[in-house]
């Protein structure tokens, strides 16, 4: 069963999200992300719109990433289509108290700053010498500096200039001290992006599984990234609705999760990277989080999708960009190529230096 923005209507009706929430920077110019991009509808196609009716472009729906990356890599010379985990039965475990008495934690996808590891701020490029490939956890009772330069965001239009946008302990944090959940568990956990399903399945999903189960833990919230991000929390989602841990994804590409079968998914129309809202704006970090927040209470069962109402900027025309084999020449095209060779040998020798140890 699948859920739209009538949701949204209820809850403003019933006060349970108030309306400067929702209004508040109902879209922000590009050119505040990502300076150096200029922002421009493309050509108008032959496809006829009937007079007097305001059609939105053809292109402003959410970007299908399973068929863009599987484009990409083709043309990277990679002629082995991935295969994306999909399943049709969906587990689902209702919340089994309140959340004002449950224990809430949340699983990322970022990395831990390592200074040693290059770039890994705003602007940095893919930086592959930046990842992590066995799972990780966090005090939530301390500060901690996770980034995301480790995996394919969309570069163009987010800066990575706000980690509350992929890393929402500080909102986590108020929703305790306003008694909207019972506790934050003591530990949130990292999860590493294998484009392997059986690692993913059988180590990192027990893994989760079990450091949730030692602490308590009732309800998960969990934010991937990039489009394998998407697919890695999916399954951890499911593993742990297989163990009666309700959980919800929070997340920028709609298709991944969808396709592999997930419980309940929060689905904001941002290019990937900002999966707990808009990069400087609070107000919209507040609302996603509180949109996920209802679902976890009120999804009446399995393959659950709640779109957000707000916009990321008065354009679409970023959906066009990421991954888009169609606006390279063959010299972008072979560059990408080398770049991506270069990166893949660096994950590896990571990898290796892990398995190491």
């Amino acid at each position: 069963m699948r859920s739209d923005c009538s949701a949204f209507v209820d809850f403003a009706r019933r006060e349970v999200i108030t309306r400067r929430w929702i209004t508040a920077r109902s879209v922000i110019r590009l050119q505040s992300i990502s300076p150096n991009y200029h922002e421009r509808e493309p050509p108008v196609t032959s496809t006829h719109q009937p007079e007097g009716l305001n059609f939105a472009p053809e292109y402003d729906q959410p970007v299908r990433y399973i068929e863009r990356t599987r484009s990409w890599y083709q043309a990277l010379g990679y002629p082995n289509a991935y295969r994306w985990a999909h399943y049709v039965e969906v587990p689902f475990a209702p919340l089994r108290k309140p959340l004002a008495r449950s224990c809430v934690t949340f699983v990322t996808t970022a990395a831990r700053y390592q200074s040693d590891k290059g770039l890994q701020g705003s602007g940095a490029p893919y930086n592959a010498a930046a990842k992590f490939y066995s799972v990780y956890s966090g005090d939530t009772a301390l500060e901690h500096d996770l980034r995301i330069s480790h995996v394919a965001i969309d570069r163009v239009h987010t800066s990575m200039e706000d980690s509350r946008c992929w890393f929402p302990l500080e909102a986590l944090r108020t929703t305790v001290a306003t008694g909207r959940i019972g506790a934050l568990a003591k530990r949130f956990h990292g999860a590493p992006t294998n484009r392997s399903q059986r690692q993913t399945l059988e180590v990192d999903c027990p893994e989760i599984l079990q450091r949730c189960r030692d602490d308590g833990v009732e309800a998960a919230i969990l934010l991937p990234n990039c489009p394998v991000c998407h697919q890695t929390l999916s399954l951890v989602a499911r593993q742990l609705e297989s163990h009666g841990i309700s959980s919800v994804i929070m997340g920028c590409a709609r298709d991944i999760p969808e396709y592999c079968g997930v419980p309940r998914y929060l689905f904001s129309d941002f290019p990937l990277g900002s999966p707990a809202g808009r990069p400087q704006d609070p107000q919209s970090q507040a609302a996603t989080l509180e949109w996920a927040l209802r679902l976890l209470e009120s999804a009446p069962g399995p393959r659950t999708t709640l779109q957000s109402p707000l916009r990321w900027s008065e354009s679409a025309a970023w959906k066009l960009d990421y991954c888009n084999v169609e606006k390279l020449t063959a010299d972008e095209i072979r560059r990408r190529r080398e770049e991506w060779n270069q990166a893949r040998t660096v994950a590896h020798a990571v990898r290796q230096k892990g398995s190491d140890l």
